[in-house]
């Protein structure tokens, strides 16, 4: 497409798949503020959605009763949880709500370095996850920082947990993929090739010598060739 100064403008590469990679998961360096808000606007999302389904459960489900949605594999049941997950740690409240202020506090820090959308989104659903059990442990009752987390979705026989669970195990299984595909916080890879002109510089100076070489041979043989000639003329 034309532009204003009469030169043509050139398509974008920079979409699609990028080589197949999944789109959260490859290094890019997105705006600062764009990439803030959609962590905020997770926070905030799985934040309410977490609390209302807790005020659902409370006042719909009753207590030790289990209300089967997928046979014995899935099903409602109101639990009371003094502890973390798989009931882990029930007398340990406070350290618990301790844990859960650290880990608040680590990720608002963090998000201070953020340039990928990818760790945007892993750190919106986990900072939303603390946070809504954090609530739990901070209002419910027995008291601040010793409440209990209501936990309704039952898993079979193996556990029962809530909305901020699946934000904060989403979290860290995209944490372990953004790992895994070496992309940092700041939207940096680890096979990034770094400064481009040191880059090509080093490459120049690769072939450097190999160039001059092989401009000094045609030299050469330019030469020869009208020695012959003038040789030839005599």
């Amino acid at each position: 497409m034309p532009t204003t100064d009469g030169t043509t403008a050139q398509p974008d590469q920079t979409g699609g798949s990028a080589g197949g990679r999944l789109p959260w998961t490859r290094a890019e360096r997105a705006p600062r503020r764009r990439l803030l808000t959609l962590l905020a606007g997770l926070t905030g999302g799985v934040l309410v959605v977490d609390q209302l389904t807790k005020v659902w459960a409370v006042a719909t489900l009753a207590p030790g009763e289990r209300v089967a949605l997928l046979g014995d594999l899935f099903g409602l049941q109101l639990v009371r949880n003094p502890g973390a997950a798989l009931s882990i740690a029930t007398g340990m409240t406070w350290v618990l709500t301790l844990v859960a202020v650290v880990v608040v506090v680590v990720v608002v820090r963090a998000s201070r370095r953020i340039g990928s959308t990818g760790w945007a989104v892993a750190l919106g659903l986990l900072l939303g996850g603390a946070l809504g059990n954090l609530v739990d442990r901070m209002v419910r009752e027995p008291g601040p920082a010793r409440g209990h987390v209501i936990d309704f979705l039952a898993y079979g026989d193996l556990f029962v947990g809530n909305v901020a669970d699946i934000a904060i195990v989403t979290a860290a299984l995209l944490v372990v993929l953004l790992s895994a595909r070496g992309v940092h916080l700041d939207g940096t890879r680890d096979d990034d090739p770094g400064d481009g002109s040191r880059g090509d510089a080093r490459e120049n100076q690769d072939v450097g010598p190999d160039r001059t070489a092989t401009a000094d041979d045609a030299a050469t043989a330019d030469d020869a060739a009208a020695a012959r000639r003038d040789g030839g003329a005599a």
